[in-house]
């Protein structure tokens, strides 16, 4: 598999699917596993374990390195950690079952754990109660 570049804006994945509340991507990358487990405590954390949440990104794609003072040639590196690509648009995680004030919270500072800006959504037909 050849690295790539990731490009556009996302066909798919673009709207609120599951929760009431989400963090949609505004740019482009490489989001590793790490920090989508990160953000995922974040947001538990602060919503007290509330409410649910769903995770929309799966990191599928396998990034390879070669171990440091390695002399050029000898086939391509082993498979260092996992990240999911995601295009501008994407809805990364979502929650519901707690009020827009706390998810908002919560998912700000989830999203602080991410390498992209994101902004904060509400499904169409949210009742603002």
């Amino acid at each position: 598999m050849q690295k790539g570049r990731v490009r556009g804006i996302a066909q798919r994945g673009s709207t609120i699917a599951y929760g009431s509340f989400g963090i949609k991507t505004l740019e482009v990358g490489f989001i590793t596993s790490r920090q989508i487990e990160a953000s995922r405590i974040a947001i538990n954390r602060y919503m007290k374990r509330e409410g649910q949440v769903w995770i929309r990104i799966f990191p599928d794609k396998p990034i390879t390195s070669k171990p440091a003072e390695v002399r050029m040639g000898k086939g391509k590196g082993a498979p260092s950690h996992w990240v999911a690509p995601v295009r501008a648009g994407r809805v990364m995680f979502e929650v519901d079952g707690v009020p827009m004030d706390t998810a908002m919270e919560a998912l700000r500072l989830g999203a602080q754990k991410l390498p992209v800006k994101c902004k904060f959504v509400v499904r169409p037909d949210y009742a603002h109660s």
